[in-house]
């Protein structure tokens, strides 16, 4: 019988035990996902990031999104002002109220873009600014910023017109300013003319209404920055004003020098300065002459040559004499 020979394998490893085998498969139970599902996710993320970030932008430079600027970074003479001053007791209410609640309602600004100093230009909302400059500084901290609305006027006609329509909500503009603001408008060259920037300025209003404003004009051109309180002058002490600068060329240089040297106090003052010199003189009173005196009985008169008369009747007598004397001595001066 032939001897058995024992077989061993080439590679003896072969027979040690298996490895242990992870599943590629998910647990029993788990969802499936393919990986089409996390490119979608994400690509969809990124759409409403890009989305997100468009709105913003948007509502930022469509003004309807509130940001905050940095006091310093704002020109207030972008615009020539329409208010001509502001009563103190008022402002510092205003800022009375900034320096408890906050700023309540964002001002108008327009972005002059990168690289403009300061950045900003202000259309509306120049006390709310002054209250802050103000409270910034007792509180540099707390109030070294503005909230605002970025507006994009095609034309500057357009960012003059939104100042003066914010301004009429809030405190209305006297006749005065509404003539001055026409004017400097005029000449910045946001308008043609005056007439123009009238009808552009306030087309709301009625012809008649424009008419006073255009009278007006002739005010605020002998006597912007003469007068101290021009905002009190009232329609109708404006109008006759007007009239008579137009009908008087010495009339302006008269009220100035009664302005500088008055020095009013107050708006009652200035315009009792203004009617003292609309007011014509009154002529003088014509001397009234001192009747004849008339006798108590009949007296008759006879000339007695080139130089003498002849009084004779009973009402000659002592009181009418005296009468006549007296007479004679006022006629003669």
């Amino acid at each position: 019988m032939a001897k058995r020979r024992r077989l061993t394998p080439a590679n003896p490893s072969f027979m040690d035990p298996a490895p242990e085998v992870k599943s590629v498969l998910p647990p029993v139970g788990a969802t499936m996902r393919a990986p089409i599902a996390d490119v979608a996710r994400e690509a969809s993320s990124t759409a409403a990031i890009t989305e997100m970030a468009e709105t913003l932008r948007s509502a930022r430079e469509g003004g309807r999104m509130v940001v905050s600027v940095p006091l310093e970074d704002i020109a207030l003479d972008y615009l020539v002002r329409d208010r001509v001053g502001v009563p103190e007791e008022e402002q510092a209410a205003l800022v009375d109220s900034i320096a408890r609640r906050g700023q309540q309602t964002p001002v108008e600004l327009v972005d002059l873009g990168e690289g403009a100093a300061p950045r900003y230009g202000l259309i509306s909302g120049w006390r709310r600014v002054m209250a802050l400059t103000e409270l910034q500084h007792r509180d540099s901290a707390a109030f070294g910023e503005v909230l605002g609305l970025l507006r994009r006027p095609a034309e500057a006609s357009q960012a003059y017109l939104a100042m003066i329509e914010e301004n009429e909500i809030r405190v209305g503009l006297s006749y005065f300013e509404r003539a001055r603001i026409a004017l400097k408008a005029v000449e910045q060259g946001a308008f043609e003319d005056l007439s123009s920037a009238l009808s552009g300025l306030y087309e709301n209003a009625s012809r008649a209404k424009r008419s006073k404003i255009k009278s007006f004009t002739l005010v605020v051109q002998h006597l912007d920055g003469a007068l101290r309180f021009p905002r009190a002058i009232g329609e109708r002490l404006g109008l006759q004003l007007a009239q008579a600068l137009e009908a008087d060329p010495e009339l302006s240089a008269r009220l100035r020098t009664q302005v500088a040297e008055g020095d009013p106090a107050d708006f009652e003052a200035e315009q009792a300065l203004i009617r003292a010199e609309l007011t014509p003189p009154k002529p003088a009173k014509a001397k009234a002459e001192t009747p004849v005196p008339k006798p108590n009985a009949p007296v008759h008169l006879r000339k007695q040559g080139a130089h003498q008369v002849l009084l004779e009747g009973r009402g000659v007598d002592a009181a009418f004499l005296a009468d006549l004397e007296a007479w004679l001595q006022k006629r003669q001066g």
